[in-house]
């Protein structure tokens, strides 16, 4: 739980991640392998580092190396991680195959589970993917975040991994539960495909607003974005480049939308009220600058995100 902060002084500008990192192994058409490290939750806290945002990730490590590889590149792009190398357990493993437009599959190797009794103090806290979904950790994560929102704006990536969730109704249930609990919320059209058959991802999105969130973010890849509000429905076209693979993409998006949400203000108790009051021209240059950062790291190989300079840099050179 974030320690509560005296009324007189400002609540706490940091994010904290709470989700899985992993070894990501890449099978790509060729038949060549690359292995790198991952998971959607450290992807996301990569992406906040690299754009110069203190972060914390709480995560699950092995004591060995594949996990101190995972550490060494959290570390690399300013990522404090909670909590140290946990002895007798595994470093967690995605084998993603990609297909010919360079998406990407995936199966899954996962040890989940994490100690939130003492976490450092947030102004925004981040969950989601399969942290948020298996158990023992799902537990755990669902009771600290219901903390936590007392003292800090709460966002949610569902990023819905269909190999792990075998039952739909529970996994909708857990996901909806936690939709209820976040401030904002940023989900892929696949994802509320596969949550919701036969519903279109929009009316679906609709749907969750009027759960909790006061920001919902539907990102479909190539297609762009759309960001509903009370106020607007703003929809963003996706930049055209060329792709290399989409692994990280949506983790690049979410992390550049929590950056972006901090730098608006959107922190503590009080997020909730700063979002709620963008205007349309506010909010399409939020997005705008979320699918300019994804887009950037498409055209590589890997989650690979840009940092400040180069996503600045990127955004002037496109207008």
């Amino acid at each position: 739980m974030t320690a509560p902060h005296p009324a007189n002084h400002p609540a706490p500008t940091g994010v904290l991640v709470v989700g899985e990192a992993l070894v990501d192994v890449v099978r790509r058409l060729d038949g060549t392998v690359e292995e790198h490290p991952g998971g959607s939750p450290a992807n996301v806290a990569v992406t906040l580092g690299r754009l110069g945002r203190p972060v914390h990730l709480l995560t699950c490590l092995g004591d060995d190396e594949p996990g101190r590889r995972v550490r060494d590149w959290l570390g690399a792009s300013h990522v404090e991680v909670v909590g140290g190398l946990e002895p007798g357990t595994r470093t967690s493993s995605a084998t993603a195959t990609l297909d010919a437009t360079g998406a990407a599959s995936y199966v899954f190797d996962i040890d989940w589970h994490v100690d939130t009794t003492a976490l450092p103090p947030a102004g925004l806290v981040h969950t989601g993917s399969i942290a948020a979904v298996l158990r023992p950790g799902a537990e755990q994560v669902a009771t600290w975040l219901q903390q936590a929102k007392a003292d800090a704006t709460v966002t949610y990536d569902p990023n819905v991994r269909p190999s792990l969730m075998t039952d739909h109704a529970d996994a909708l249930a857990r996901i909806e539960g936690l939709v209820a609990l976040a401030d904002v919320v940023k989900v892929s059209d696949e994802d509320l495909t596969w949550l919701y058959p036969g519903v279109e991802p929009a009316d679906a999105a609709a749907a969750w607003l009027t759960r909790g969130p006061v920001l919902v973010v539907v990102t479909a890849g190539g297609e762009g974005a759309l960001a509903l509000s009370a106020a607007h429905r703003v929809r963003v076209e996706a930049p055209r480049v060329t792709v290399a693979d989409t692994v990280g993409a949506g983790d690049t998006f979410m992390g550049a939308l929590i950056d972006g949400l901090v730098a608006r203000g959107v922190v503590g108790p009080g997020g909730r009220d700063v979002v709620a009051g963008f205007d349309e021209a506010e909010l399409t240059a939020l997005v705008r600058r979320c699918a300019a950062a994804a887009a950037i790291t498409v055209t590589r190989s890997g989650a690979n995100p840009p940092d400040a300079a180069e996503l600045d840099a990127w955004l002037r050179a496109a207008g």
